[in-house]
């Protein structure tokens, strides 16, 4: 979810894996060195040319430790020397007329509508050091609704292109600025309403012109493509979707630009250009969460509340293809709520539910690699699982991590320890893994 904590950066959204080359003047893509949207360089959790610490604790490997203001649950994104991630801090102003949390009904989860005003800032801090470069209130606003708590109002993961940087915080609207803090555009896009006011957490994706907002509510879900350069609406695709908050997978296949969203009712395949649904598949159960992935000229979508299933589905498909042959597998045990699969190479990794129970299927065949074996010393998880240098970093809600060698067997490496509380999905970039806690942001690097 999200960060996305809970629920569940050069442009990156053709998705074109790079590998290593013995030819000693060619390089890696700039945003392969660095982590710049929700779920790192090719929307798969793995840093190609990362290799942070296996081992680390409260001294040890911590290059440093920042204190964050308010609260949030997404994930920093990283570009060159810079840091940036988004937070809501509550002011403490009571807004007139709001009405008082204890005077409030009694809803699921004891959710309550805040009644004082949050400023919805933007963070920019140096990768060196940790201190802040700059910090902007993009609005402040009375929330027009709570969240789950294990949510918040900052949920969504930034995104760059290396020039300017795009921001959403859901209903209090999508934000542009440069790299040194200068406001570009702002766009207000309407209240939405989440199911039992869970909250809002799918994060923008940027690809060339367009950043791409998915909307997935109770009362209005839409697709939203807006202008990078303007903010001004390109197209608007009304989905009848409920509540979901799967960031979409940006694609390109035989020469068309496919936008792919995970929901419950249908995963959908937009064309960017034109707005036009390539194809769909049902399939999904409630809830979803999970980000797609890219498997070759396929991609896997999946979920796990109230149900368990994940599917392998063709790129150049078209129409309604639900239940049909061309699905290439589908696997219906213990996929994940809230965390997003990680793909590292040919290996599927996903967890049950928010459970410490882990699978490894071949992306290409869905056969099992290992199945539902239970991770040691790790009990919840809402943070999605990343990779570099052949491993796996799983990171548990209690500060617990652990540090699997990539292979179709479990093998544990290290298993580490901090004081603090991790929902928001870690990130990746050269020697360093950034893991957002509940007040603070760590920087580790092996010393």
């Amino acid at each position: 979810m999200m960060s996305r904590g809970w629920l569940a950066c050069v442009c990156v959204a053709v998705l074109i894996p790079w590998k290593q080359s013995a030819t000693a003047n060619e390089f890696p893509p700039p945003r392969f060195q660095n982590w710049h949207q929700w779920r790192g360089p090719d929307a798969n959790g793995v840093s190609p040319t990362g290799d942070p610490p296996i081992e680390w604790d409260q001294t040890r490997n911590v290059k440093w430790k920042a204190e964050i203001p308010g609260h949030g649950k997404s994930t920093p994104i990283i570009w060159g020397n810079r840091v940036f991630l988004i937070t809501a801090v509550n002011t403490g102003k009571v807004v007139e007329g709001a009405t008082k949390p204890e005077d409030q009904p009694m809803r699921t989860f004891g959710i309550k509508f805040p009644n004082t005003l949050f400023r919805f800032v933007v963070l920019c801090l140096d990768r060196e050091t940790g201190q802040t470069l700059w910090e902007q209130t993009a609005i402040e606003e009375l929330p027009h609704e709570g969240h789950h708590g294990d949510n918040s109002h900052a949920s969504a993961s930034p995104t760059t292109d290396g020039q300017y940087l795009y921001v959403s915080f859901g209903s209090r609207g999508v934000y542009c600025f440069d790299l040194e803090g200068q406001l570009q555009w702002k766009k207000k896009i309407g209240n939405v309403d989440t199911r039992l006011s869970f909250g809002e957490a799918s994060s923008p994706v940027l690809h060339g012109d367009v950043v791409i907002l998915n909307r997935d509510n109770e009362t209005n879900s839409q697709l939203l493509v807006l202008d990078a350069k303007t903010g001004e609406t390109r197209w608007q695709a009304k989905r009848e979707e409920v509540s979901a908050w799967a960031t979409p997978l940006v694609v390109e296949r035989n020469g068309r630009t496919q936008v792919i969203t995970n929901a419950s009712r249908f995963v959908r395949s937009y064309d960017l250009a034109t707005g036009e649904v390539l194809w769909q598949c049902g399939g999904q159960v409630a809830n979803v969460t999970p980000s797609p992935v890219l498997v070759g000229d396929r991609v896997v979508c999946m979920s796990g509340y109230k149900g368990s299933v994940a599917m392998s589905l063709p790129l150049d498909a078209s129409g309604d293809i639900t239940g049909s042959e061309s699905i290439a597998w589908r696997w219906q045990r213990d996929t994940p709520y809230v965390p997003s699969p990680l793909l590292y190479g040919d290996m599927l990794y996903f967890n049950k539910l928010n459970n410490a129970v882990l699978t490894c299927l071949d992306a290409k065949t869905g056969k099992p690699l290992f199945e539902s074996v239970r991770l040691p010393s790790l009990s919840n998880i809402y943070a999605s699982p990343v990779g570099a240098s052949d491993r796996i970093y799983l990171v548990g809600r209690d500060g617990t991590a652990l540090v699997l060698k990539r292979s179709a067997t479990l093998e544990v490496l290290a298993t580490n320890k901090l004081d603090d509380s991790f929902d928001a999905s870690p990130a990746i970039a050269g020697r360093q893994l950034f893991l957002r806690g509940q007040r603070h942001l760590y920087c580790l690097e092996s010393q």
